[in-house]
């Protein structure tokens, strides 16, 4: 008998097929700030180095795994931001692996005492590769006794890895409280079928708006240390091809708690139904520079409970490189970006 992880497992590449490529996301996308907009980088005005993990839908037989780690520093004689970061997608049943290399530069241009706006680009190495040993073909299946035969008529060849160049763009506007950006990402349109000659196997532009606002709730003493109350609203909107998701949420950091909770997905769209998940946060800042983080999506979509959500840790330091007295530097990071970035 066809277990239903199996079922969902089949739909759900269909479905992907469909797509022709779409990029893996992140729960807590403040938290992959390289990976969210390549003006990112440098943006807190001090030096980051951060790490991401994802696990996706744990209740299936196989499951989606994303790993990312990044460092990025800002240069206040060049007034520029640079960086560099790793990634790497896993889906475990097909086992298709999409690893890059990604390097970035930002230029900040100073509009006033308190705004900026930075523009950069992000260059990135990608390599892709696939063992289609665990797929399941269409006469494989047996609808009306509900098993699956062990082999297929068609003939799986064997994929080569192959690499491909990626180039992406982005604009950040930050202000003391708030933050707004945008991003184009695979604007060359790479190729990521196997077959060389196919021609509908273009990666779509990704195109991405985000942004976040900071309330302030005033400051509490903690073990002889000040931490700054607050709430903070933040959304990301994501369009690549016929795929949009939506990602809003609030959170509220009480000393140096961090909790949140957020929703993705667009209600009342009926050319493609995106109901996602409800998703809860809760976090940790410390006085070093140390933010640790971690989220819980509860599925409500069509895809059901029984694929338990996913699971998703960030883990983030932010410091201070060099003496701030030689170079009139902040002696923190910007208020925007306290715990977010």
């Amino acid at each position: 008998m066809i277990k239903n992880s199996q079922i969902i497992l089949f739909v759900l590449y269909f479905l992907c097929s469909a797509v022709f490529g779409q990029d893996f996301h992140y729960s807590q996308f403040y938290a992959a700030p390289l990976y969210l907009n390549p003006a990112m980088a440098g943006s807190t005005e001090l030096s980051r180095v951060g790490i991401n993990y994802r696990k996706q839908w744990p209740g299936l037989a196989h499951d989606f795994n994303s790993y990312s780690a990044y460092l990025d520093h800002y240069s206040y004689d060049l007034r520029s931001g640079m960086g560099i970061a790793v990634n790497s997608f896993q889906e475990s049943n097909m086992r298709i692996n999409t690893s890059d290399v990604s390097f970035f530069y930002a230029y900040n241009l100073r509009l006033s005492e308190s705004m900026n706006f930075r523009m950069g680009s992000q260059v990135g190495i990608f390599r892709r590769s696939t063992a289609l040993d665990n797929i399941l073909f269409g006469d494989q299946i047996d609808l009306f006794n509900r098993t699956v035969n062990p082999t297929s008529i068609d003939d799986i060849p064997n994929f080569e890895p192959y690499t491909y160049l990626d180039i992406s763009f982005g604009g950040l506007l930050t202000g003391e409280t708030f933050w707004l950006g945008a991003s184009a990402h695979h604007v060359n349109r790479p190729n990521l079928s196997f077959f060389p000659d196919n021609e509908i196997g273009y990666l779509p532009v990704k195109w991405s708006v985000h942004g976040g606002y900071t309330i302030p709730l005033g400051t509490n003493d903690y073990f002889g240390s000040k931490f700054d109350n607050q709430v903070s609203i933040l959304l990301n909107y994501k369009n690549q091809g016929p795929f949009r998701q939506l990602d809003i949420g609030s959170q509220f950091m009480y000393k140096n708690v961090i909790s949140g909770i957020g929703y993705r997905g667009i209600p009342g769209v009926r050319s493609m139904p995106n109901q996602d998940s409800i998703i809860f946060l809760l976090g940790l800042a410390l006085e070093n520079g140390m933010v640790i983080g971690y989220s819980y999506d509860f599925m409500i979509s069509n895809v059901g409970t029984q694929t338990r959500g996913a699971h998703e840790i960030s883990l983030r330091y932010q410091f201070l490189m060099g003496d701030p007295r030689k170079r009139n530097q902040r002696s923190r990071v910007l208020r925007c970006f306290d715990y977010m970035m």
